[in-house]
C-alpha cells in the first residue's frame, strides 16, 4: 500500500478538547479513527480515549497483516468500546456513562469499509466530486429522510445538534456500515468533527482538498472553521488520507513491513485518569461483543418518535 495521511485537532473556542484521532496500520491494512466526546456529558473526552484505544488495540490483535471480516470488526470493535465505556463508569461509580460519536475506516486491498454512530462524519472524494458521505445520527437527517424537513435547513434547524446515536449511550450502538467502496489512485478520504463540516460548506471542502495536497488543504480547512465560528466554535478535528496517488507529496509506503509489525498514532494518545484504569481484557470484551450481537439480534433498530 501507498498512502498519504495527515491528521490535525484544534480547541477552537472551547476550554478543552474532547476529539480524539489516530490511525494504525500493518503491511496490508490501514485503520483510521475519529472520536468526538459528547460535551454535555460527564468525560466526553475519555470515552472518545477510550474508543481509540480499544478499536486500536483490537485492530492490532486482529490484523495479522489485514482484517478477515472488516464489517464484522468495525461492527464488533465499536461494540466492545461501547462496553469499554459502562465499565469505566462502574470502575468509577459514576452517575451516567461518558458518551461519544465516532466514525472508523478500514483499508485493505484496494477497498475502504467504514462505519460511524452519530455525527462524526467520512467524506469520500474523487476528482472533486463527493461519491460518499455518512448521514449523521440526527434528529435532522431523520427529518429530511421522512420529507419533513429541507436539506437547506441542515445548519439553521433547531433540532440539527440532536443525536440520536452514539457509543456509551443507555441502548445499545447502532453501528452503520457502509458498502465496500473500490478505491482509485488520488481518492481522498477525509474524517472529521462537526467542527469542521458544522462549519465549511461541503463544496469548500471538496474544492480546497483538491486545490491543494492535504498535508497543506486540512490545516487551512481547520483554520477557516476556527476563524469563522469564532470564540464560541467547537474543537476541529480532521484526518485525511490520498490513497496511491504517485504524485503524493510525503507518501507511506508499507511493502516493507514485516507481517507482523503495526504502525499506530493511537495509543500515544491517553487521558490522566486513565492511567489507573486497564484498558481492556480480551475475555471480558470477546464476552461482551457475544451478548451485544446476541441483543442486537433480538432489539429492533431505534427510531425517533415524534
Amino acid at each position: 500500500m501507498r498512502f498519504s495521511v495527515y491528521q490535525e485537532s484544534q480547541i477552537g473556542g472551547r476550554r478543552t478538547n474532547q476529539d480524539r484521532m489516530g490511525y494504525c496500520f500493518t503491511r496490508d491494512a490501514v485503520l483510521l479513527l475519529l472520536a468526538d466526546g459528547m460535551g454535555g456529558h460527564i468525560g466526553g473526552d475519555v470515552a472518545a480515549t477510550i474508543t481509540l484505544q480499544t478499536v486500536g488495540a483490537l485492530f492490532q490483535k486482529e490484523a495479522q497483516p489485514f482484517i478477515k471480516n472488516p464489517r464484522q470488526f468495525l461492527d464488533s470493535s465499536l461494540c466492545a468500546a461501547h462496553f469499554a465505556i459502562h465499565r469505566y463508569r462502574a470502575q468509577k461509580n459514576l452517575p451516567d456513562s461518558p458518551r461519544t460519536t465516532v466514525v472508523a475506516c478500514l483499508l485493505q486491498h484496494g477497498s475502504a469499509y467504514w462505519a460511524h454512530c452519530g455525527d462524526s462524519r467520512l467524506y469520500w472524494l474523487r476528482e472533486r466530486q463527493i461519491l460518499a458521505r455518512t448521514r449523521d445520527h440526527s434528529r435532522i437527517e431523520t427529518l429530511i429522510a421522512q420529507g419533513r424537513a429541507l436539506p437547506a435547513e441542515r445548519a439553521t434547524h433547531p433540532d440539527r445538534n440532536k443525536l440520536f446515536n452514539c457509543i456509551g449511550g443507555p441502548h445499545l450502538p447502532i453501528v452503520e456500515i457502509a458498502a465496500r467502496a473500490t478505491l482509485r489512485s488520488g481518492d481522498v478520504l477525509l474524517l472529521c468533527s462537526d467542527g469542521l463540516w458544522s462549519v465549511l460548506p461541503d463544496e469548500q471542502l471538496v474544492t480546497r482538498l483538491f486545490e491543494a495536497d492535504i498535508m497543506q488543504s486540512i490545516p487551512e480547512l481547520i483554520a477557516s472553521a476556527i476563524h469563522i465560528a469564532g470564540k464560541n466554535g467547537d474543537n476541529v478535528t480532521a484526518l485525511g488520507v490520498t490513497w496511491e496517488d504517485n504524485e503524493l507529496a510525503h507518501p507511506i509506503s508499507t511493502c516493507s513491513l514485516p507481517a507482523g509489525a503495526v504502525t499506530t498514532t493511537i495509543l500515544a494518545q491517553r487521558h490522566d485518569d486513565l492511567d489507573q484504569f486497564e484498558r481492556f481484557n480480551e475475555g471480558e470484551i470477546e464476552q461482551s461483543i457475544d451478548e451485544i450481537r446476541s441483543a442486537i439480534e433480538k432489539t429492533a433498530r431505534i427510531t425517533l418518535k415524534d
